[in-house]
């Protein structure tokens, strides 16, 4: 059983596709499927059913899905170990949400990128349920994720402090007054975001009801349509700052226990912590962050 075939069956499985497997690969999907074949005579067991949209991974190929996740990941926590030094280089894959990334990172990143040139930084953002995702799957080393968090399997620490509040159009005086608003929309990231999950629970608090929610990727694109009269939004007071100020949209803060939420940097337990993600994670603690609760 050859790891590269273990990375091959893991793609596959994740994309649901042999073609997609294989682009991301890097190569054709032939090769892709007489691999899979092979793997599976190998084995003695079908990994995957094929039909026309694609495969579905089988009952045996989901048992054997986390030991290729452990396997390929204690092998680049190997290759990452022999070649660490001590001096932060390489590169290190995190992931974030958009609100964190846009109010508390680029300060956090010029300063690690002038600190640590030798350091290929590439931080992707998601919702905390995508991010949890791809952390426990090995594809990052960490992520910024909205607390709490409760997993076995997760080392976490809490990195930032901050204050949610309702965010909508200037025409709304008081939260209340959203119960009078017909179909009323509440505009949030996709599912799996935190944020959303808040959201829907605050204003059934207030006896709201809402229409399905409007998903969005954007975070300018959630604070155009609250702007517009679209719909309400929950979101850290300072990412909506800016917007408050410009008179684009109104802010109503709340009672401190559903507005407070902690923003927490998770990594898995048994991962080899290299000297980059270390280094920065020193920065993170130590530096001060503009607008800090």
């Amino acid at each position: 059983m050859d790891v590269s075939d273990l990375r091959l069956f893991e793609a596959v499985s994740r994309h649901g596709s042999m073609n997609r497997a294989a682009q991301e690969l890097h190569t054709v999907q032939s090769n892709v499927t007489a691999r899979v074949r092979a793997l599976e005579k190998e084995l003695g067991v079908r990994l995957f059913q094929r039909h026309a949209r694609g495969v579905t991974t089988t009952p045996a190929g989901l048992r054997m899905l986390p030991f290729v996740a452990r396997i390929t990941r204690l092998l680049a926590d190997a290759e990452t170990a022999a070649r660490d030094d001590g001096t932060p280089h390489g590169a290190l894959q995190l992931g974030s949400l958009e609100s964190t990334a846009a109010l508390r990172l680029s300060p956090l990143l010029t300063r690690f990128a002038k600190s640590y040139p030798a350091v290929r930084l590439v931080v992707t953002t998601g919702t905390t349920r995508s991010l949890l995702d791809e952390v426990l799957g090995y594809r990052l080393e960490g992520a910024f994720v909205a607390g709490p968090v409760n997993h076995p399997e997760l080392h976490q620490e809490v990195l930032f402090r901050e204050e949610l509040v309702l965010v909508t159009s200037r025409a709304v005086r008081a939260p209340e007054e959203l119960a009078g608003v017909p179909d009323l929309k509440t505009i949030v990231f996709q599912l799996g975001c935190s944020y959303r999950q808040r959201l829907e629970a605050l204003l059934a608090g207030l006896g709201i009801v809402t229409a399905e929610p409007l998903a969005f990727g954007s975070l300018d694109m959630i604070v155009s349509c609250v702007s517009a009269g679209v719909g309400v939004t929950l979101l850290p007071k300072g990412v909506v700052a800016a917007a408050w100020q410009d008179g684009r949209v109104a802010v109503h803060e709340l009672p401190p226990e559903q507005a407070r939420v902690e923003t927490l940097f998770v990594r898995r337990s048994d991962a080899y912590q290299s000297t980059a993600l270390a280094a920065f994670l020193e920065l993170a603690r130590r530096q001060p962050v503009p607008g800090a609760l």
